[in-house]
């Protein structure tokens, strides 16, 4: 038995020294010589953060990716997308190109767009993974290389927020809502019609506006179309921007129909400053928190799992808490540091 066992040991062994890794360079992070620091170096990852440079949002995520190749040691580059789906792809062609180590996207685009490039990519050695807006297909196909997702359950997270929103807002059959969303964009439409759903499911009367490119890049230019939707609906009781730059100006919307903090209950999705001060002031009621920071990251350091250490993709979900004005004193001071 006692040989039997050792054979057994050997075995196993000699199993977890055959397997496969990205990198030829040491793989010790922590073993017979304790942990090792900046144990990511020399890694070369390209980062979509998703929206303009310094915008809201996706400088939250850009703050959590820089963290982690300050943590971890790896080589970033970054690239802006303004919230573009169509540059998301022609950039993540052009940083192919570049035959960096691992890229991770924003799944804005969708799977058919992405679906050859990717493919390319994990055919040629780059790791390649996701936040934000989750790939399923690709996930499922590219897991075990690595591929993982960072971010929110998209249509679970819309519709628990139109339930609370109902909920906490007292609305009842018949009442008019409108929703703000991205329909029109095949997987992050999920978030939206998640929130339409809930809606109509408690009788509510639902208005939906798509968030045109204009609005999509740069916030404030909406407050045109939210004044006129306003001024034809004046009955409207509830508004649920799905949009993070968007919910950071749902004051200024609202200010700008002539509405008050009480007239109209706000909701939508993730914290900012403006966002935070909204809330207090009482024009924001709800918020989603998908911590956003965590989106920067924790790819950064699924890539650096699987370059050094050959771990397949994690699946993590980072969109279950709300915000409002029961909580918000706790969460402030860390928006302020831009990490919530």
């Amino acid at each position: 038995m006692k040989k039997i066992g050792a054979l057994l040991v050997l075995l196993i062994v000699l199993s977890v020294a055959a397997m496969p890794l990205h990198s030829t360079d040491t793989v010790s992070a922590q073993g017979s010589d304790g942990p090792a620091d900046k144990w990511c170096s020399g890694v070369k990852i390209v980062f979509f953060p998703g929206g303009p440079a310094g915008g809201v949002f996706a400088v939250n995520v850009y703050n959590g990716a820089v963290q982690a190749a300050a943590d971890l040691g790896a080589d970033v580059d970054y690239v802006w997308s303004d919230w573009d789906p169509q540059k998301m792809v022609q950039q993540f062609s052009e940083a192919m190109a570049t035959s960096p180590d691992g890229i991770a996207i924003m799944g804005h685009p969708g799977e058919d767009a992405f679906e050859p490039l990717v493919d390319e990519a994990v055919a040629n050695g780059i790791i390649v993974t996701s936040q934000n807006t989750d790939l399923p297909r690709l996930e499922s196909r590219y897991a075990g290389q690595g591929f993982g997702y960072v971010g929110q359950e998209l249509y679970a997270t819309g519709y628990n927020l139109g339930k609370e929103t109902v909920r906490r807002a007292g609305l009842v059959e018949g009442d008019r809502a409108m929703v703000w969303g991205l329909l029109s964009q095949p997987t992050r439409g999920l978030r939206t019609q998640g929130v339409i759903d809930a809606f109509e499911e408690e009788g509510l009367e639902v208005d939906y506006l798509e968030i045109d490119s204009a609005t999509n890049a740069d916030p404030p230019a909406g407050i045109p179309t939210f004044v006129a939707y306003v001024s034809s609906n004046p009955d409207v009781k509830a508004v649920v921007t799905d949009h993070g730059g968007l919910t950071a100006t749902l004051q200024s919307y609202l200010e700008g129909a002539g509405k008050g903090p009480d007239d109209i209950y706000g909701a939508g999705f993730d914290l900012s400053p403006a966002t935070v001060q909204a809330i207090e002031s009482g024009f924001t009621d709800l918020v989603i928190d998908q911590q956003q920071w965590l989106q920067g990251y924790l790819p950064i350091l699924q890539i650096c799992l699987t370059e050094k250490f050959a771990f397949s993709g994690l699946h993590i979900d980072t969109g279950g808490g709300f915000a409002s004005a029961d909580n918000i004193d706790v969460l402030a001071p860390l928006v302020e540091a831009v990490i919530r």
